[in-house]
C-alpha cells in the first residue's frame, strides 16, 4: 500500500505557520483584553462642579466628547503641560472587586483641587463610572 500526501517538509512549513499565526493572534487577544500596558497607580471620582479649570477656565468647550476627563496630581500636572493630554486607563483592583473589563481614554483639563490630591486621576463621574462598579478609590493601570 502507498501513501499519499504531503511531503513532510510541506507539513513542517504549514505547522510552523499556524503556530505564527496562533501566537500573532494569542498577543492581539492578549492586548485588546488587557488594553494598557502603563503606569500602576490610583484613581478616584470627583463631583462636580466641574468649572473653572486650571486648563479651560470657564469654557465648557474643553470638555471631550462623552464627558470622560480627569484632573490630574502634581506628578502627572508637569506646570500645566498636561492639559489636554489622554490617557487610556483600566481598574485593575479596589476594595470589592469593583472593576469593569474595559478601559477608556480621558483627556486632562485640570490640576487635582485637593493637596494632597487623593488619588493620582480624578476622574470625572461618567469616566469612574466606565471602569468601576462602586464609587472607591481605586487602582489603575494608564498610559499615555
Amino acid at each position: 500500500m502507498i501513501k499519499v500526501g504531503k511531503p513532510k517538509g510541506q507539513q513542517v512549513m504549514r505547522t510552523r505557520a499556524m503556530s505564527a499565526t496562533f501566537l500573532v493572534m494569542y498577543c492581539v487577544l492578549l492586548f485588546d483584553v488587557v488594553g494598557v500596558l502603563g503606569d500602576v497607580r490610583t484613581a478616584a471620582s470627583y463631583d462636580p462642579p466641574y468649572l473653572p479649570t486650571r486648563c479651560g477656565g470657564y469654557s465648557e468647550d474643553q470638555f471631550p466628547p462623552g464627558d470622560l476627563f480627569a484632573a490630574v496630581s502634581d506628578g502627572l500636572w508637569d506646570n500645566g503641560a498636561s492639559c489636554g493630554r489622554k490617557y487610556r486607563v483600566r481598574c485593575i483592583s479596589g476594595p470589592k472587586r469593583p472593576c469593569k473589563v474595559r478601559s477608556i481614554v480621558v483627556q486632562v483639563v485640570d490640576l487635582c483641587s485637593h493637596d494632597p490630591c487623593p488619588a493620582t486621576l480624578q476622574l470625572s463621574n461618567k469616566a469612574f463610572t466606565a471602569i468601576s462598579k462602586i464609587d472607591a478609590k481605586v487602582n489603575v493601570e494608564y498610559a499615555q
